[in-house]
């Protein structure tokens, strides 16, 4: 199940020595459930903090945010949040680090075991459930990140940045599982990135940010992550491909 998200007349201002600084300005978005978006734009353009304020971290100074018809007052179960460097718990195995959330949830113990198995073998990491996360490399950290969210069960994930410091062909590794995923659990996926390719290959719509103060300049559909039928390769290789990262760099240059 995924739920939609409505950001309406959204602006915020930051409180600095100098007075208040812009951070975002104007933003009205709406996210149908099942979408995944991919969120591009120029450093310090408010990204995250529109990512944050969606997942009820930090109020927004004017506007609202509604998540499946219901305003966001705070962070909720509803809402997954995968951070740009893993949050695992060093002393707990990988096993119950992903089963965290059932437990939280009041799941048996059977049960929720068997919940974190289940997601463990999605994103490939079923033969490291009894290992320690610091005896991971830092892309299967992510992976375990991404399954502890998933097996909380949130209608929307939000993602910031996530695969920023791992190398380029585990990055593209993790871009092909999310697009599984995504497309076996039919979440509402928000997901940032300050790569253009990686935006262009991942969302079923690209947003663009302008620079601070924040607005959206660029919103528009994209068929690629859409297509099972090609490979990754193949999807890079398309002129359409080509066409929509220039369009989104123009975007993020202007």
């Amino acid at each position: 199940m995924s739920k939609g998200i409505n950001v309406a007349g959204l602006a915020h201002q930051f409180r600095a020595r100098g007075g208040a600084v812009p951070a975002l300005d104007r933003i009205d978005l709406e996210i149908e459930p099942g979408e995944l978006v991919t969120l591009a734009g120029p450093s310090g353009c408010g990204k995250t903090t529109l990512l944050r304020m969606i997942a009820g971290f930090v109020a927004p100074s004017q506007g609202s945010i509604v998540v499946g018809g219901t305003p966001v007052r705070g962070p909720g179960p509803d809402r997954g949040v995968v951070f740009q460097q893993p949050t695992l718990y060093p002393w707990l195995d990988v096993r119950r680090n992903v089963a965290l959330g059932p437990r939280l949830r009041g799941i048996g113990k059977a049960e929720r075991l068997g919940i974190a198995d289940r997601y463990l073998a999605l994103v490939g990491l079923a033969d490291a459930a009894d290992r320690r996360p610091y005896e991971l490399s830092g892309g299967m950290q992510q992976r375990a990140q991404i399954a502890r969210v998933l097996a909380g069960d949130p209608e929307v994930v939000l993602m910031d940045e996530p695969y920023g410091a791992l190398d380029a062909l585990t990055r593209e590794r993790l871009q092909n599982e999310l697009l599984t995923l995504w497309r076996e659990t039919g979440k509402t996926i928000l997901f940032i990135t300050h790569s253009v390719d990686e935006a262009v290959f991942l969302g079923s719509r690209v947003l663009v940010m302008s620079p601070r103060p924040g607005r959206i300049v660029l919103d528009e559909q994209v068929p690629f992550s859409s297509d099972a039928s090609l490979a990754p390769d193949e999807v890079r290789a398309l002129p359409a491909f080509a066409e929509t990262t220039a369009r989104v760099r123009v975007a993020i240059a202007h």
